[in-house]
């Protein structure tokens, strides 16, 4: 035993220059985490030059972890030889994401004309986060009274509002209890349009003398939800044992152009409120807020499956990546399924802001306030963009409106586009769902990601004029990439890309690229442990399997030479799979078979094309068990 470990410790030494080169392989391709990993290993080795050093950061900074970014950057620093500006703009940023503002205008001022390239930052322009590129307005259709929750579906557009003078009145704020609107939807320009010509909704079943508001139909505009106070069959308030009015969440349908056939959603909780409905984009799962005792705070988003019959799944709550111990209210999804909402449970300009997350696309925990002018001192909410991707609107009681509660328009100044597609199996051509996508710009950050569904498709909102790169991963698959993905200047547009992921595993056998050797050599090359690396991919992500390594020549040679050398590289390839941590039960056995089992007609005496032998040159990871 004491042997094999010295043989195994000689055989790490060995590699130790070739890390470098692994991981430049992996950082070309975007797969940061892993690059990482083998340069921390050059630098563990003694390869710690300034220039290692601040491509180990680098891989930090394009994956998001600027506390590990700054500090490598930071290490890198204190090398003779400097960092070079880029190096130090991105130090710059890590600092900067992790707190640290005066070490970062410290560095800023290294950088000649930096005020020119990023200038200092004034914490106090998220006031103004979006002025060059959202215009804003107030409705002309505001009241004194609220007007919020806007909704736009086809060339109709709806709203709720307490614009009813002959209402009863609502004690809370001395306003009429709100009723649903609807009204035309006239376009003006390429991503304006003006709201005429409104009526309550249209429907003797939907608005009774007390609350309804924040509504959403699905795409055909036959399904319309809302938000309702829980009435009696006289239509009259229901109060819970403490005297509670809860609210609910009802469902109508188009009947001849008239709203009917209204119901309350199964889900509702006697005790506890649910409103503010809102639609994913294919209309499977609908997200709402309650009050109900399983959340983190006040009100939380949740989510409820709408099943194929007409029923619905249970609720989820959207858990602590969206809520708090706050108020999260007022959920939108966008097109691309970004998750909108309004909370006061983060860091904002006061009150409720409007928020946006890629939870939805991604799971990530990213919560990202959206910032003036859609943010104010005062309560900002009901988000809503419309299909085009330029323009929406949303509802704030800043004091500079009309009313309570007003909704403003918005258009955004710059041009987007959608960079949209599949993801397929490459070997099968089937639809390949559960596959992340990211997209990554020109310098190599990840910027966006979207893990697809049931329809295995993406869709990213891009900005107009860029260039970009496509990755699809997948566990036991091998990454898919489309380079240049270049977008255009035409608003709107869609750009179609499918990825076709290969697949590691077929039948009973991990498969990847052929392993290539040194002539009369068994040493593992950089390139070897590059493929290699996909073999322990596969084993860390199914780890009850375990595996039988086979190692094949061709004809050419001695009988006796080639299963000696075969049998070298297979036990090579073996080791190389445990010094990545692989426990040594997990392959059952590393044999060379020489020319012994070759796959064409290429034996010995036989001309044979170049080609031909190499079909024979092949190293097998055969799966002998079952491991799921």
């Amino acid at each position: 035993m004491k042997t094999k470990i010295t043989l195994i410790l000689l055989f790490l030494s060995c590699f130790a220059f070739s890390q470098r080169k692994i991981a430049d392989k992996f950082y070309k391709e975007y797969s940061y985490i892993k690059a990482a990993e083998f340069y921390k290993k050059a630098i563990d080795s003694g390869d710690d030059g300034v220039d290692m050093v601040t491509r180990l950061a680098d891989c930090y900074y394009n994956n998001s972890n600027s506390e590990q970014a700054a500090y490598w950057y930071g290490v890198a620093s204190n090398r003779d030889e400097g960092l070079s500006n880029e190096a130090i703009y991105k130090y710059v940023q890590s600092l900067r994401s992790v707190g640290k503002y005066e070490k970062a205008d410290e560095w800023l001022s290294k950088i000649p004309d930096a005020a020119s390239k990023i200038g200092n930052v004034d914490y106090d322009k998220l006031k103004t986060l979006n002025k060059d590129s959202v215009e804003i307005a107030n409705l002309d259709i505001n009241t004194k009274n609220s007007d919020f929750g806007p909704y736009v579906n086809g060339e109709k557009f709806y709203f709720s509002s307490a614009k009813n003078e002959n209402g009863a009145i609502y004690e809370w704020n001395n306003q009429p209890y709100l009723d649903l609107y609807q009204a035309k939807v006239i376009a003006k320009e390429e991503n304006d349009a003006d709201i005429e010509d409104i009526i309550p909704i249209v429907s003797s079943k939907i608005n009774t003398g007390f609350h309804e508001s924040s509504i959403a139909i699905t795409k055909d505009g036959q399904t319309l939800y809302f938000t309702r106070n829980n009435l009696d069959d006289k239509n009259k308030l229901k109060y819970d044992k403490k005297g509670t009015s809860h609210l609910k969440i009802f469902k109508a349908t188009l009947v001849d152009g008239e709203w009917a056939n209204v119901e309350e959603l199964p889900f509702n909780d006697k005790v506890h409120s649910s409103g503010h409905p809102a639609l994913s984009p294919d209309d499977k799962t609908l997200y709402f807020v309650s009050d109900r005792p399983d959340g983190f705070g006040e009100t939380d988003i949740y989510k409820v499956a709408i099943l194929d019959n007409g029923s619905y799944g249970k609720p989820e709550n959207l858990g602590s990546k969206v809520n708090t111990s706050g108020r999260e209210m007022f959920p939108f999804v966008a097109k691309d399924y970004t998750l909108y909402f309004s909370s006061d449970g983060y860091q904002n300009l006061g009150l409720l802001d409007i928020y946006k997350s890629d939870l939805l696309k991604n799971n990530s925990s990213e919560v990202i306030n959206i910032g003036a002018p859609f943010n104010s001192g005062y309560d900002d909410f009901a988000f809503f963009y419309n299909e085009n991707g330029k323009s929406g609107y949303f509802s704030s009681n800043r004091p500079e409106g009309k009313g309570q509660d007003d909704i403003y328009k918005f258009k955004t100044l710059k041009c987007k586009q959608y960079i949209k597609g599949k993801t397929y199996d490459k070997r099968t051509n089937e639809l390949l769902p559960n596959t992340l996508v990211e997209l990554i710009d020109a310098d190599g950050k990840v910027i966006s990601r979207f893990v697809t569904q049931e329809n295995a498709s993406y869709i990213f909102e891009v900005e107009c004029e860029k260039k970009f790169t496509l990755r699809g991963t997948k566990l036991d698959y091998k990454d898919d990439f489309i380079d240049n993905v270049q977008t255009t200047d035409v608003r709107g547009k869609e750009i179609e890309h499918d990825l076709y992921l290969t697949p590691l595993i077929i039948d009973n056998e991990i498969v990847i690229d052929p392993i290539f050797f040194d002539f009369n050599k068994w040493n593992i090359r950089p390139d070897a442990a590059y493929e290699l690396e996909f073999i322990v991919k596969v084993m860390n992500n199914n780890p009850k399997m375990i595996i039988k390594i086979e190692a094949h020549t061709d004809s050419r040679g001695s009988d006796r030479y080639n299963e000696i050398l075969s049998d070298r590289r297979a036990k090579s390839t073996r080791d190389y799979i445990f010094s990545r941590g692989i426990a040594t039960d997990r392959i059952q056995s590393a044999i060379g078979y020489g020319e012994k089992q070759l796959v064409n007609k290429c034996s010995n005496g036989v001309k044979c094309t170049e080609e031909e032998h190499q079909e024979n040159r092949r190293s097998k990871f055969i799966i002998i068990n079952d491991y799921k």
